[in-house]
């Protein structure tokens, strides 16, 4: 994580404090990964969870449905949550949101009906919104230039990373019983007041500024960099998703290597995060390139053989995503102002966690459609192969629209 940096106070206000030190951007890290831990923290008790609701009516669709449910809440409300989060603040959304977080997460402790807790997580997934719209506007109200690129690039490596950690710590909490897993979610009651004490409320627009609720939201702005977020969480989750399937099919039927096979692909995410720190330059100009390398890692997997290509396409694809995320979130952020930045965010979230919710629904769709998991992958590459090419001819157009 970088150090203490002396940060400028953002663009668009007026005597904002200036947050300096590690421990508000620990505390915006901690919260991004809030959602994360709600979509894997259970995974490894749904079979139990199974077991115990075997005689509900519906629990064999029902009880996915519980892992799944809270990221359709947040793609589906996180622009409402942006616009709350423009006219009331940034700050005390984000605390009240993480104390709700924790007592909905740890709700089916005590709940005794598969119903009440699919609808206690379709509390989680409106918390989450809001938190996540919250955490990554306060980077970009806190931070700008490069430093704001860095912290953008953290926030998609810490989420990334972890995703692994709570999967191993479900699963081992898991031991105890089903329910044990959702004792995490009291984290939120350590971070809220933390959050209270060391995030502190931005200042007022500047003068001349019409307030948020009185102008029209710039829509234009973010259109097509949020239909192309869809697609690129989409490319983003597919090999998280998908890969031991693939390997499945390919005849590995050992936990251990397809557990590593994912831990190897989640490294090179984080690596991939780490080079976009590195990078200069606009994040546009980069898209193509990025959209080619994600293509090629699909293709590779398409073509395998056997698993060792198949990772080695996971790792160079994930390579590709790990600065693809927060290329696409840098991109987004450096057309809001700030009386906007909360709506923008809370879009930009929606896309992406739309993309994710339909990934794999597009991919067994293109199954049905090709035969074979990976055949639906080698389509997904080559329309990832499309985007490249078509944003690297809208790039070199624009650039020759300019005058010289």
């Amino acid at each position: 994580m970088p150090g203490s940096v002396s940060l400028p106070a953002p663009a668009d206000t007026v005597d904002a404090p200036t947050p300096a030190g590690p421990l508000r951007a620990t505390l915006l890290m901690a919260g991004s990964c809030l959602p994360v831990l709600g979509a894997v923290l259970i995974a490894p008790v749904l079979p139990k969870m199974q077991d115990h609701f075997a005689s509900t009516p519906g629990a064999k669709a029902l009880v996915p449905v519980v892992l799944t449910v809270p990221a359709l809440a947040l793609a589906l409300l996180a622009p409402f949550a942006g616009v709350i989060v423009d006219r009331l603040g940034r700050t005390r959304l984000l605390v009240v949101a993480t104390l709700l977080y924790a007592v909905f997460g740890t709700a089916p402790l005590w709940l005794d009906s598969l119903g009440a807790i699919v609808a206690s997580r379709v509390l989680v997934g409106i918390t989450e919104a809001a938190i996540m719209t919250c955490c990554t506007t306060l980077i970009g109200d806190y931070y700008s230039g490069r430093v704001r690129d860095r912290y953008l690039a953290l926030q998609t490596m810490c989420a990334s990373a972890s995703a692994t950690a709570f999967f191993v710590i479900g699963g081992a909490a898991g031991s105890a019983g089903w329910r044990a897993p959702f004792w995490i979610y009291a984290v939120g009651l350590l971070l809220a007041p933390a959050t209270a004490a060391a995030l502190p409320r931005h200042g007022q627009p500047q003068r001349g500024r019409l307030p948020a609720e009185q102008r029209p939201f710039p829509v234009r702005r973010l259109a097509g960099i949020c239909a192309l977020t869809v697609f690129g969480a989409m490319v983003f989750y597919t090999v998280p998703v998908e890969t031991s399937y693939l390997l499945d099919d390919l005849g590995v039927k050992s936990t251990g290597v397809i557990g590593l096979a994912t831990a190897l692909a989640s490294a090179a995410t984080v690596v991939g995060s780490l080079t976009f720190t590195k990078l200069r330059g606009m994040p546009r100009r980069r898209l193509p390139l990025v959209f080619a390398l994600c293509a090629a890692g699909f293709v590779v997997m398409a073509l395998s053989g056997n698993p060792v290509p198949l990772i080695v396409g996971a790792v160079l694809n994930c390579l590709g995503t790990g600065v693809l995320l927060p290329s696409l979130l840098t991109l987004a952020m450096s057309r809001l102002d700030y009386a906007d930045r909360g709506r923008g965010t809370g879009l930009w979230t929606a896309a992406f966690f739309a993309g994710e919710f339909v990934c794999p629904l597009v991919l067994i769709g293109l199954e049905s459609a090709v035969g074979s998991l990976a055949s639906a992958v080698g389509v997904l590459g080559l329309a990832s192969l499309a985007v490249a090419g078509g944003l690297w001819w809208g790039h070199a157009r624009s650039t020759a629209a300019r005058p010289s």
